[in-house]
């Protein structure tokens, strides 16, 4: 099982019916859509159930599909843009604690989004990683919220005004 799955990952056309048809669907899903997409509920692999798992796994697969090379640099820049602002809350954090504690919770956010995205282009093997705060999945989400939940606390409390001892 295990020898198949590293076999599948270095060779999916191999074995297209079998173990290599979702990272070949997705690929086809993902380069479907050229440069401005085929439009909102438009794409053929997802809504054609070419795409296995499209609301899971492949979920950015189908946003690509549909929107395209512009939609798809729009979704990753919102990804970058809130990965900065956790990083800049883990840097301005009162305390080492707090610093470390948004930064783990940003490392958690990324590792997930990079191992999902990197999946779906087929450069690491399919392992069921749902992508944060998109693909359905609820204790990812409900994990993911936390996450950001823990970071917005972290910044409340940088600025956070001192209280006077003996008052």
């Amino acid at each position: 099982y295990q020898r198949k799955r590293i076999e599948t990952f270095l060779d999916p056309e191999g074995d297209p019916m079998n173990h290599g048809y979702q990272i070949m669907q997705s690929k086809i899903a993902v380069g479907s859509g050229k440069v401005f997409g085929k439009g909102f509920l438009e794409g053929t692999q997802g809504h054609l159930h070419f795409l296995p798992e499209r609301h899971t796994d492949f979920a950015y697969s189908v946003w690509c599909e549909e929107w395209g090379f512009a939609g798809s640099v729009f979704f990753l820049g919102c990804y970058f843009f809130m990965l900065i602002w956790c990083l800049n809350v883990a840097m301005s954090a009162k305390d080492k604690y707090g610093s470390i504690l948004a930064f783990g919770c940003t490392m958690l956010i990324f590792w997930q989004a990079v191992i999902n995205l990197f999946m779906i282009m087929g450069f690491l093997p399919v392992v069921g990683v749902p992508l944060p705060l998109f693909s359905y999945g609820g204790s990812s989400l409900l994990t993911n919220m936390l996450a950001i939940g823990i970071i917005m606390n972290v910044r409340m409390r940088s600025f956070a005004p001192e209280t006077p001892a003996n008052t």
